[in-house]
């Protein structure tokens, strides 16, 4: 009998619970391995180089070389931005310096903390010229160079205008593929499951397959052949190799395209910021000098220095500036839009000239043939504007008159101006570098059919009569400009209105003399289209529609309005009760422009009423920080307050509105905003009745929507029944608070809360809920910081706010100060040596302090630093007339605040119920050293009814001071 041997085979398993996800190794010499340095080679080959402003018939540049850093930042929605993108190209400037998380082109697909799924299908938004396609080409270039995402196997970059020409073609995912990256097919590998594989899908707004995700048949077969758009359809649902990463970038107004519960996360490209910009012209010119000189030009016009935001922009800039600097050494650089292109033309037309003609540097810039072709892209530009269609196809061009075979003789001017892009079969696709140069040329267009002939393109029923046409006024161009313009709901004729009124200055006129047809009387033109301009100001206006009509003026070069309101500014006679509809605009243009007011935004420093808070609503929008404290908002302005920073270009953070009186209806529509996941703000709230929304306010925090991270309800007293309502909130899973400073003390759950800091300072918790708040923070898990000042029974009594400290009590002044015949007293270097009115405390306020001070006839109630001036009869020695005092005045005839030589009156509403029309009354002083804060209110039988605070932030210790003025008046001290 024959013995049969069996052979076994041992494997060793290994038992581990894996932290990260697992991928096949590629073992080298493998088909898959030699795959991968092939597709690793053509990619490298084919993205290190890049031609700014042109894709080719011109010099290349490294893309390592000139590539600058872009400001990245997740969140928003993948949803449709209908604005006009000049006007989010202004939003997103505004902002780009602020304390966002930037996000690394390696990184993209990156996970953020807090995130548990991890990221299949993701959605990058950027207006055009902002550098989406730029990132994708560095994104795939550092994988090549094994550089970032070394865990990848293959990257498979796509744009859709590669994948519009097969829009009638049939193919599988594989064979697609194999189609674009022949190294693959070459490598047999006919399945990806087994890899980890990135797709980008470049340029979804310029998609002209229908992407069906309703109706769409499913597809799971990656080797089945269908069409283009149902195989798209079926790697975006994730039906297809649902194992690979999808990278889609799109403008704005295309994102919602792709279905939001397709996409696991959306990242925003916003372009340069201020240092980015700056080092984009340094690395662009290396000698120093020449790069500062160009630095400096570009923050001398708001305009240019909002639109270098954009990247293919400062590559305009550069090329511009490059070539005026040479020829025309310590002339005018453009500083308006129009300017700049105007040049951009001149400079195109020029190298023309030289370099492809082999003219001369002094020949004429225009020959029949380039003023012809010049015609032709204009009308191009204008009709496909009106058609909103930004990429053009070759019957579009013949259309317009352009011979394409003509047009090639001009690539050296027109690759630059206009740009051609090839698809798989060569399908010429044709656009302009960038929308802002096509609204440019259409404006050029419109401009010069008025002059030559009198017709006006952008009337719906133009005029054939020659008399009646050729004589028309250029300002009824401008103002039918004016008109369609103010009617568009999105602002899409926003930038070819001001270009179109800039062509109307005989200055830029001059600079296209030879292409540009001449008329006169423009400078009476321009007056009648300025007071134009300025009426619609005075009319009711959006802020966006406003923000133009005033950029338009500096295009004419009138800048009057802004001046105006800077002057006022500047010497700080500003009165927002006198001004005119257009200078509230022209007031919003300027805030919007400044750094320090878009950080912190105090409504107080202009005018502290709902009315302003209104007009200013913009500013509140586009600042990071809002005070708000104590400017009378009522339930109404809170609505459009929440309004307001509910909207998509909110980058509103922090919110002051304590001291209003918003309503109860008021606060539980700002808690029903926080609770939105995109609203990242931090609220400061002080309401009378708030224990009556905790209710609210308990369901936002447990909300796993809510994004609310920061709350202050400081001097509130939110009662029992307030209190367990926040503190349930507060103890759910949900709840994302990590820093609470309340009025009333809570108990906090430390296994449940993601509390990092409790501030129940100045409370009454009792002996019993001091022991259970330490014995919260000695739990090994709980990561809260305590802060806990338990001052005993007279603490947050109704609407008192915070006692002064034990210790901490005002000992220096008498107990009555009244004024009196001049005593005699030893010299003292802490005296008021000519102000011997005025009296500064010995002791130093520290924290958080109050008290309550009995006025009669006129006085002065204060804090200032000790280093205030001393001597001499200056006025700078007095209380509130310096930037070392605040002071509330007190007299018959009410209230007013001083702070730097500056008064604030109180407004008689603040005061109604107080004893302004009296001679005498009761005042209360909080001041909130660490938060920066100091209020003054007027004290009743039981409530405080609050008058004015002063935000800030105090860089040195307080003391308390008084001033009484003359004999009969007097200030005493209270005891609490």
């Amino acid at each position: 009998m024959e013995e049969k041997h069996q052979q076994h085979t041992f494997i060793l398993t290994f038992n581990v619970k894996y932290t990260q996800p697992l991928y096949l190794f590629l073992f080298p010499g493998s088909s898959a391995a030699i795959c991968q340095k092939k597709l690793k080679f053509g990619l490298k080959k084919r993205f290190q180089c890049v031609f700014e402003g042109v894709s080719k018939a011109g010099e290349s540049t490294f893309l390592n070389q000139i590539y600058t850093e872009l400001h990245i930042t997740e969140g928003g929605a993948a949803e449709v931005n209908e604005e006009h993108e000049v006007r989010q190209i202004e939003a997103a400037s505004r902002t780009a310096d602020r304390a966002e998380t930037s996000i690394r082109p390696g990184d993209i697909f990156k996970a953020s903390p807090g995130r548990s799924q991890p990221i299949r299908t993701l959605l990058t938004k950027g207006v055009a010229g902002i550098g989406k396609t730029v990132l994708t080409q560095k994104f795939t270039l550092d994988w090549a160079e094994d550089k970032d995402n070394q865990d990848v196997h293959f990257t498979f970059p796509f744009t859709f205008r590669e994948l519009n020409v097969l829009k009638e073609k049939k193919f599988s995912l594989v064979g697609l593929v194999h189609h674009f990256f022949t190294e693959t097919k070459e490598a047999g590998i006919c399945s990806f499951e087994d890899f980890q594989v990135v797709f980008i899908l470049d340029g979804l707004d310029e998609c002209r397959l229908p992407l069906d995700f309703q109706n769409t048949e499913f597809l799971t077969d990656v080797t089945e052949s269908t069409s283009m758009d149902v195989l798209l359809t079926n790697l975006i649902r994730g039906k297809l190799l649902p194992s690979a990463r999808l990278w889609i970038t799109t403008r704005p107004a295309a994102a919602n395209q792709i279905p939001a519960d397709r996409v696991d996360m959306v990242t925003e490209v916003r372009g340069f910021t201020d240092p980015q910009k700056e080092e984009y012209f340094r690395r662009r010119f290396r000698k120093k000098k020449q790069a500062s000189r160009i630095i400096s030009h570009i923050k001398t016009s708001r305009s240019l220095h909002i639109m270098c935001h954009i990247p293919v922009f400062c590559w305009i800039t550069a090329t511009v500036l490059e070539k005026v600097l040479k020829s025309r050494e310590g002339g005018e650089l453009p500083k308006t839009l129009t300017q700049m292109y105007i040049h951009h033309l001149v400079v195109q037309a020029k190298v023309k000239t030289v370099k492809y003609d082999g003219g001369a540097a002094t020949d004429p810039h225009w020959s029949p043939e380039s003023r012809e072709m010049m015609e032709s892209l204009g009308k191009l530009a204008f009709e496909e504007l009106q058609k909103g269609n930004l990429i053009f196809y070759e019957p579009d061009l013949t259309e317009c008159g352009i011979d394409l075979r003509a047009a090639s003789v001009y690539s050296g001017m027109l690759t630059q101006i206009f740009r051609e892009e090839s698809g798989l079969y060569q399908n010429k696709v044709f656009c302009f570098i960038h929308l802002s140069l096509q609204e440019f040329l259409a404006a050029l267009h419109v401009h010069q059919t008025f002059i030559k002939s009198g017709i006006n393109l952008l009337e719906e029923q133009q005029q054939t009569s020659w008399r009646s046409n050729i004589w028309n006024p250029l300002h009824l161009l401008h103002q039918r400009a004016v008109d369609e313009a103010l009617k568009s709901p999105n602002g899409h004729l926003d930038l070819f209105l001001r270009f179109l009124l800039g062509l109307s200055l005989e200055t830029n006129q001059s600079l296209l003399r030879g292409l540009l047809a001449q008329r006169g009387n423009s400078s009476q033109n321009n007056q009648k289209t300025v007071k134009y301009i300025k009426e619609k100001l005075s009319e009711s206006l959006s802020a966006e529609r406003s923000i133009n009509l005033l950029h338009c003026l500096n295009e004419l070069n009138d800048g009057s309005l802004v001046e105006e309101i800077q002057q006022s500014l500047r010497s700080g006679r500003l009165s927002t009760e006198e001004l005119s509809p257009a200078q509230w605009s022209a007031l919003v243009f300027i805030l919007l422009s400044s750094e320090e007011d878009l950080k912190v935004f105090d409504l107080k420093k202009y005018s502290a009423s709902e009315e302003a808070l209104l007009k200013l609503l913009p500013v509140v929008k586009a600042s990071n920080k809002t005070l708000l404290s104590g400017c009378l908002v009522s339930e109404e302005g809170c609505a459009s307050l929440v309004s307001a920073v509910s909207s998509k270009s909110s980058h509103l953070r922090e919110l002051d509105l304590s001291y209003n009186h918003p309503g109860d209806s008021g606060v539980e529509k700002l808690f029903a905003a926080v609770d939105d996941p995109q609203c990242k703000l931090s609220l400061h709230l002080f309401h009378d009745g708030l224990q009556r929304s905790c209710g609210a306010l308990s369901s936002v925090l447990s909300s796993q929507s809510s994004s609310l991270t920061h709350l202050d309800l400081s001097n509130n007293e939110l009662q029992d029944s307030g209190v367990k309502l926040l503190s349930s909130g507060l103890e759910s899973p949900h709840c994302k608070l990590e820093a609470l400073r309340s009025g009333s003390s809570c108990s906090v759950s430390s296994k449940s809360s993601h509390l990092r800091e409790l501030d129940l300072s100045y409370n009454h918790p009792g002996a019993s809920g001091v022991e259970k708040l330490f014995a919260a923070v000695e739990d090994p898990q709980s990561p809260l910081h305590l802060r806990v000042y338990a001052a005993g029974p007279c603490v947050l009594r109704g609407r008192h706010g915070a006692r002064l400290r034990p210790g901490a009590e005002i000992r220096s002044p008498p107990v009555s100060l009244r004024g009196a015949e001049e005593q005699q007293y030893p010299d003292h270097p802490d005296r008021f040596e000519d102000w011997t009115e005025q009296l500064l405390c010995g002791n130093d306020l520290s924290g958080r302090c109050y008290w309550e001070v009995e006025w009669s006839g006129e006085v002065f109630i204060s804090v200032s630093y000790r280093g205030i001036r001393r001597r001499g009869d200056s006025n700078e020695c007095l209380f509130g007339r310096n930037d070392q005092s605040w002071s509330l005045n007190c007299s018959g005839l009410g209230y007013s605040v001083w702070h730097n030589n500056r008064e604030t009156s109180i407004s008689s509403s603040s005061s109604s119920s107080s004893s302004s029309s009296s001679s005498s009354g009761r005042v209360a002083v909080y001041v909130d050293c660490p938060a920066g804060s100091l209020s003054f209110f007027t004290v009743s039988s039981d409530s405080l009814i609050h008058l004015y605070t002063f935000n800030t932030t105090f860089s040195q210790p307080l003391y308390a001071g008084f001033t009484v003025w003359n004999s009969g008046c007097s200030v005493s001290l209270c005891p609490l």
